[in-house]
């Protein structure tokens, strides 16, 4: 049986994540593909805990930006181990609602660890793995956090300033721009067009996979 393969969606809050992942199942359930979906962080019990720790803006304490970090890919690997790593073993692929490049942008970004920090981190825990293709949905800070205040309370991370959205859209793009497996989506254009280019990208990926 042949691996599974690896899809993630990736984008600042209000980009259109969950509806895109929509897009993304249909065309594998089209194709006849068997897939789970997962999100970061979270995706196994453990990993849930982590991020309600990271989520959660009521901490009698400060959640320090390094302990941000380490839960963020405490989290993930857990959540590699137990669910992403054994259904691409089946030959299942993954849809993940989030995966490295969102700590990269969030953390490398708008915390602004360094690379070299980043990668020794991501050397650990994901030991070179990576998705197949990532969709990123690019957007403005300002129309995303308007459409996430739109549709409820903000969590811990959503409350940042704006500076550090701009910080990590322009890191997602920094990454995006030099890596062909990763593809930019104009998330500010309306939706019927956004999802016809995900469905454009993802069907393009299947021609050759």
């Amino acid at each position: 049986m042949n691996k599974g393969q690896f899809i993630v969606i990736e984008g600042i809050e209000g980009a259109g994540k969950s509806s895109a992942i929509s897009v993304v199942k249909k065309v594998l359930t089209e194709h006849g593909i068997d897939f789970i979906n997962t999100r970061e962080p979270g995706g196994t019990p453990l990993a849930e805990s982590l991020r309600d720790i990271v989520k959660s803006a009521d901490h009698q304490e400060i959640l320090t930006q390094e302990t941000e970090l380490l839960l963020m890919y405490a989290s993930r690997s857990q959540l590699m181990a137990n669910r992403i790593l054994p259904a691409l073993e089946k030959g299942q692929w993954v849809i993940g609602d989030r995966h490295d490049l969102s700590s990269r942008a969030y953390q490398g970004g708008g915390r602004q660890f360094n690379d070299e920090l980043m990668d020794t981190i991501a050397q650990v825990t994901l030991k070179g793995f990576k998705p197949q293709l990532t969709l990123y949905l690019d957007i403005s800070p300002e129309l995303g956090l308007a459409r996430a205040q739109a549709r409820g309370a903000l969590d811990r991370i959503e409350l940042e300033k704006i500076e550090f959205f701009h910080r990590v859209r322009n890191k997602y793009l920094e990454i995006a721009l030099a890596d062909e497996t990763i593809k930019i989506i104009d998330a500010s254009a309306p939706i019927p067009v956004v999802h016809n280019n995900i469905r454009l990208a993802v069907n393009e990926f299947l021609k050759n996979h």
